[in-house]
């Protein structure tokens, strides 16, 4: 056996070959944009000018299915960061900055323990705080050239050219020709529209230029050599029913990967140089690739899987993503994709999609979509962005990649639609996945605990009775009302706000069939019970039950009092009451609109709805 070792080491170079590839740690640098899809030539996108990326994918290998795990970029990032899904952290929801258990370290620390002088450049925005130092340096003047001599780097890059925010930037000349654009089926074809597709390639191209300003600066300081360089996006574009949302348009990402010579050894199985990979990535999938190329194996707690370097693990069979609050507004998505399907879980089917944001409303193409269905001249799949969702979705993305031809109830692919509920079912249960509490439920459940240590405490969270309650509840069945209004006085007050809920979902009728069971859940001790009853009531009730629901959400929609958690939750429900929520909005004008304690860029949600009034 040892002759037979030595004979492969001199046929592959020599022992002292082998013993310095050990020794010696690859460079890593990522070079992240913002807000893109592979919109690149590299991908066979013929409306995108690419040059720099074209060449590199041309000496490295072009991933076809990665995923974001997230839609947005925060929580996107929270996943890259920890290699933990957040639905686990509770750390889902856009900034909610959550702590991390000390359990729980970030790939930079991770690195820096394995040598590395890790440097950041210069965007964080995770949901997760953590203990301790993370990077070696984080700021806009951040460069691997600080490092030690010999000392290898790992170092991020992140080019904001592409964000959604520059696609609205105005004044703006064109260089992409509007006409030539391809929308996708959802879009109505206005000049709006086709100006923003425009300025999105536009962008794209600034990128492109950028990205090859960085190649060219790693390749002058003569490193090119012995740095891995991954190039990604770090969630979908930035046009609305894209960012946000759990379709490929939503989730999926280039990943362009190249390896050099000396570290082939460390390239996927499949590496080829301008070869493309069918092999699934998802983000939580990065921070145990960054310990497998730096030759440590990845912790045990980490729920990502090395997919290159020392300590690869198997392909994996399906990606899934999550949808939580966006900014000031609530939803509850969950999503699974093999290599050709895209299932997507609504919970909260009720909720139209395109609820509106602030942000995404300062977008032209979010507005002229929105005026056009208010005035009715739009006809489907245009219409479906507006409208109340089904509980299951499901996509061929080979024959439908706009994602508008939902299969879910077709006979012909039932076992695909099983196979993915069932794929999914079973990642949640792995993940004990925290978003079946609210926001004001978990603190609530965690107290001075991190989150995620609610993933361990079957007694304070038990997950299968919760997971049980809200799939009966959002999947909409008529005969299960009965068991929504028992569901009402369940030990566990999860449970309760998913029968509540599920309620609320089928409107009038089973809101009069649970009057008395609703209003008795007004006083629960859980305030998102006590308001989601409060919404039902309000919503569907008579005069009395109105009265009485309007005072449950005063009482809880101050933010200096309650938190803004539970403040968003009520001002929420009150908002969605339109005319019958009148007399609370004029209650709630000279109410505090923020929450001291809450991190600054999550404490203005509240005051976002309530301007609108």
């Amino acid at each position: 056996m040892l002759s037979k070792l030595f004979a492969g080491v001199l046929a592959a170079g020599g022992l002292g070959l082998c013993l310095a590839q050990a020794a010696e740690k690859p460079n890593i640098l990522w070079i992240v944009a913002e807000d893109i899809n592979p919109h690149l030539g590299c991908y066979g996108d013929t409306n995108a000018t690419t040059p720099n990326l074209d060449r590199f994918a041309a000496q490295a290998l072009r991933y076809r299915t990665c995923w974001s795990a997230a839609p947005v970029c925060a929580p996107a990032r929270t996943a890259l960061i920890s290699g933990v899904y957040p639905t686990s952290t509770g750390a889902e929801h856009m900034r909610s900055l959550v702590p991390a258990p000390a359990t729980l370290r970030p790939y930079p620390q991770l690195l820096r323990d394995q040598g590395y002088y890790c440097v950041n450049n210069s965007k964080q925005d995770y949901n997760l705080e953590f203990a301790g130092k993370l990077w070696d340096e984080s700021s806009g003047k951040a460069h691997y050239r600080n490092r030690q001599p010999g000392q290898p780097f790992f170092a991020a890059f992140n080019i904001e050219l592409t964000h959604e925010s520059r696609i609205r930037k105005r004044p703006h000349t064109l260089s992409h020709d509007p006409g030539s654009m391809r929308l996708p089926a959802y879009h109505p074809d206005t000049p709006e529209v086709r100006h923003d597709w425009a300025q999105y390639y536009d962008n794209i191209t600034a990128m492109d230029a950028v990205f090859g300003q960085r190649l060219k600066e790693l390749d002058e300081a003569g490193l090119g050599e012995d740095t891995i360089v991954f190039f990604y996006g770090d969630n979908g574009g930035g046009m609305p029913r894209s960012k946000r949302w759990l379709y490929d348009s939503g989730l999926r990402v280039p990943l362009i990967i190249r390896v050099p010579q000396k570290f082939k050894h460390l390239a996927p199985a499949d590496f080829k140089p301008g070869a493309e990979t069918g092999r699934l990535v998802s983000f939580v999938d990065f921070a145990p690739t960054l310990l497998s190329l730096a030759g440590a194996p990845p912790p045990a707690w980490m729920q990502g899987e090395a997919f290159m370097g020392g300590h690869p693990a198997p392909a994996r069979k399906y990606l899934f993503g999550f949808r939580g609050r966006m900014d000031e507004r609530f939803d509850m998505v969950r999503s699974a994709r093999n290599d050709r399907y895209v299932y997507i879980r609504n919970y909260l089917p009720h909720l139209v999609y395109g609820r509106h944001l602030d942000y995404m409303f300062q977008t032209p193409t979010t507005r002229v979509w929105k005026e056009l269905y208010d005035q009715g001249k739009l006809e489907p799949p245009q219409t479906l962005f507006w409208q109340t969702k089904p509980p299951e979705e499901l996509y061929d993305s080979e024959a439908d990649p706009d994602e508008v031809r939902n299969l879910a109830g077709s006979p012909r692919v039932e076992r695909v639609l099983a196979e993915l509920r069932g794929a999914l079912r079973e990642h949640l249960m792995k993940t004990r996945d925290l978003g079946f509490l609210t926001e004001t439920e978990m603190h609530r459940r965690a107290g001075n605990r991190p989150p995620f240590e609610l993933t361990q405490d079957g007694k304070a969270y038990p997950f299968a009775e919760v997971l049980e309650m809200a799939e009966m509840a959002s999947a909409l069945a008529p005969d299960s009302l009965s068991a929504l209004k028992k569901g009402l006085r369940h030990k566990d007050s999860a449970v309760r706000y998913w029968a509540a809920a599920g309620i609320l979902m089928r409107g009038s009728n089973a809101v009069s069939n649970a009057r008395s069971e609703l209003k008795a859940a007004l006083q629960d001790e859980s305030p998102s019970v006590g308001i989601t009853a409060a919404h039902a009531l309000g919503r569907f009730g008579s005069e009395e039950e109105l009265a009485l629901a309007l005072a449950v959400l005063v009482r809880y929609a101050p933010p200096e009092k309650n938190g803004e958690q539970t403040a968003l939750l009520a001002v929420d429900a009150i908002d969605a009451l339109g005319g019958r929520g009148a007399r609370a909005r004029e209650q709630l004008k000279t109410m505090a609109l923020r929450d001291p304690a809450a991190p600054e860029r999550g404490s203005g949600y509240v005051e976002r709805i309530v301007s609108g009034w």
